[in-house]
């Protein structure tokens, strides 16, 4: 082989490592490319971790937002407010029986949705903003890491879903009128109207009987005589 041949074909070598090697640089630890993140039900921020959260709508009514948050930090965490976008209301949250706030203790978690749990109930008035297979883009706020936003699975109340759904039990409807009326109508009447009916006859009897032994003691003397 000339030499020529010989420095073509390591000018041609020299040419693809240096393209390798430009390729492996790009696709790097700091590639932007390792920064897109694909939408799912959970992520994390700092010692947080949030994870299976999904909205739960029903057919005609409230929805709930679920959820795990995991706490492993030192200091413990309080669940502030969670605001699904779009939806223009409030979501209202409600602390497990017995608690005061929805705290994420450290080193532990905080369950939303389910008998026992935690709640947060998106009216319905916000609701309609939410369609079941929508990924709904989600922010819960806590007390020391601050927002965390991800999106959530937007899914019917159906099959396992429905022991996490809405509950909302109707409140008792107020007595009617009527209660409170009776009392105050014929038992007050009734007393007064009695007493003063029958003591009249009495009185009555009473007179007519003294006015007849008087006679019969005046006919009595005159008939002595």
């Amino acid at each position: 082989m000339s030499s020529s041949i010989r420095r073509g074909t390591l000018a041609a070598t020299a040419l693809v490592l240096a393209a390798a090697t430009l390729s492996a640089c790009a696709a790097g630890r700091d590639a932007q490319t390792l920064e897109v993140k694909p939408d799912n039900a959970a992520t994390s921020v700092g010692d947080v971790k949030i994870q299976n959260v999904n909205i739960i709508t029903t057919d005609d009514g409230p929805s709930a937002v679920t959820a795990r948050i995991f706490n492993e930090g030192t200091k413990a965490e309080t669940l502030t407010s969670v605001t699904v976008k779009g939806a223009g209301a409030r979501v209202k949250l409600s602390p497990a029986k017995g608690e005061k706030a929805l705290t994420v203790p450290a080193g532990g978690s905080l369950a939303l949705g389910g008998r026992g749990n935690a709640s947060a109930v998106l009216p319905e008035s916000g609701s309609t903003a939410v369609k079941d297979g929508n990924a709904q883009p989600i922010t819960f706020d806590l007390s020391r890491t601050g927002a965390v936003s991800l999106r959530a699975t937007v899914v019917p109340e159906h099959g396992d879903y429905k022991k996490f759904g809405p509950t909302v039990a109707p409140s008792p409807s107020a007595p009617s009128g009527s209660p409170s009326a009776s009392p105050s109508g014929s038992p007050s009447a009734s007393p007064s109207e009695d007493a003063s009916g029958s003591a009249s006859p009495e009185e009555g009897d009473a007179e007519n009987g003294e006015e007849i032994e008087e006679e019969s003691a005046s006919g009595d003397h005159a008939a002595g005589h």
